[in-house]
């Protein structure tokens, strides 16, 4: 079949278009059975079905056309746009991450030579940009489910190709939560099963630095969850509480502030045992990390979360003081300080954050008799600069009426009773008069 032509659509395309605009995901099922309806027809502009639907934010109707064979690397559109960037555009991760999904490629560059993430960066969409570094495809660590070559048996049982794909897709680097996405799985709870899972990472780490278009990012993500594995690998083997207590060691605070020294200690060791140390990501890292005094920002954690995720800052979310969750909302109801996602994460926290919730209580306090006496003082400046203004300004009001006002002139040059007196007689005559 001969490929689309912008703006050649039948009644029936034309009519699609509408329907996704509307959308009305029955009626452009109906639509794409019908024989003179193409699923990757093009507008005027060269947007196809799929890039309307990702736009325009319809996840069920990005799902029709996909399962219809939409192409989701069609690239005809005028300005070079594709559906994921467009999905980018639109910041809905969930449609974001279908198009990766369905195999986008992340690369491709529109007229203005910026990438989908970049797009979506550009737009102020840091979720969708999350999503689009973050992503790796399930076909890609399933290649270690099968054995290769010589090999009797894969590197990894496909039991736990899930699992695993779960944790280097998750967006939340901390190491709390981490854990816990091993801890809530029984398969990943084995010494056996952490170390093929952390070797396989290692593999996938060792092949992003090695392949032509080398991914530093990638790569060092997945070095970090291998740390991570390892970490609770040596906890399952020789502690009792097992990764109960590796969770306490995460955020166990210093005694001082409630500053996780361990965890912070933890995330500068991956960082330093990355094995690749011409790599630019690293000597960057380093550069951040290295002057910082442990207790100071930046941390650690927010350094390799930018750089992995491309999260900017932590802009103006809340992020849950536990396992980093976005999105906290419930602050403790005595210092009112530090926040979680739910009862659990504070429940949690709660063995360290008590030794020094009283001090964090005192030190809100304080600031907040410091802010409300400074902004009296500004309030009380405020108003006497508003009185004097008003007082010179009354001033001067009445300086210029007993000066210059024109009802004066008018009076003395009308009233001979007030005009000046000619002569010393003129004067004494007027007085004994």
């Amino acid at each position: 079949m001969a490929s689309p032509k912008k703006g050649d659509l039948s009644a029936a395309e034309k009519e699609l278009f509408q329907v996704i605009a509307a959308g009305n995901v029955q009626e452009a099922s109906r639509l794409l059975g019908c024989k003179d309806v193409r699923v990757n027809c093009l507008d005027e502009y060269g947007m196809t079905p799929l890039m309307h639907a990702a736009y325009k934010g319809k996840a069920d109707m990005c799902r029709l056309l996909l399962q219809h064979g939409a192409d989701v690397n069609c690239n005809e559109h005028e300005h070079g746009y594709t559906a994921l960037m467009f999905a980018g555009l639109s910041g809905k991760t969930d449609i974001t991450w279908m198009m990766l999904d369905a195999g986008a490629e992340t690369d491709v560059v529109n007229s203005v030579g910026r990438t989908a993430a970049q797009m979506a960066a550009f737009v102020g969409q840091h979720d969708c940009v999350t999503v689009i570094n973050n992503f790796f495809s399930r076909a890609k660590l399933e290649y270690y489910t099968k054995p290769q070559g010589l090999e009797k048996e894969p590197k990894l049982p496909p039991k736990l190709a899930g699992p695993l794909h779960k944790i280097i897709m998750s967006t939340n680097l901390n190491p709390v939560k981490m854990v816990m996405l091993v801890k809530e799985n029984p398969l990943l709870v084995d010494v056996e099963a952490l170390e093929k899972c952390y070797r396989v990472m290692d593999l996938i780490c060792e092949k992003c630095v090695k392949q032509q278009d080398m991914n530093e990012v990638l790569a060092m993500k997945m070095h970090y969850i291998s740390c991570i594995l390892q970490k609770c690998q040596s906890f399952l083997k020789e502690r009792e509480d097992k990764l109960d207590g590796l969770i306490k060691s995460l955020l166990k605070g210093r005694d001082s502030d409630g500053f996780p020294q361990y965890q912070e200690k933890f995330i500068r060791e991956c960082i330093r045992k990355f094995p690749y140390c011409d790599a630019t990501l690293l000597q960057q890292l380093v550069r951040s990390i290295a002057p910082v005094e442990i207790g100071n920002d930046p941390t650690a954690f927010s350094v390799l979360t930018q750089a992995i995720t491309g999260q900017v800052g932590f802009m103006d979310a809340e992020f849950c003081t536990t396992c980093g969750e976005k999105g906290a909302e419930k602050r403790c109801s005595i210092c009112k300080m530090v926040i979680y996602c739910d009862q659990a994460c504070q429940k949690l926290h709660w063995f360290t954050h008590k030794k020094v919730c009283k001090k964090m209580q005192e030190k809100r306090e304080k600031q907040e008799a410091e802010s409300a006496k400074l902004m009296e003082k500004q309030h009380n400046a405020e108003d006497k600069a508003a009185v004097e203004d008003t007082s010179s300004s009354m001033h001067d009001l009445s300086i210029g009426q007993g000066e210059g006002s024109p009802s004066d002139t008018s009076r003395s040059q009308a009233d001979p009773a007030v005009t000046e007196p000619q002569s010393a007689t003129d004067a004494q005559s007027a007085n004994q008069d």
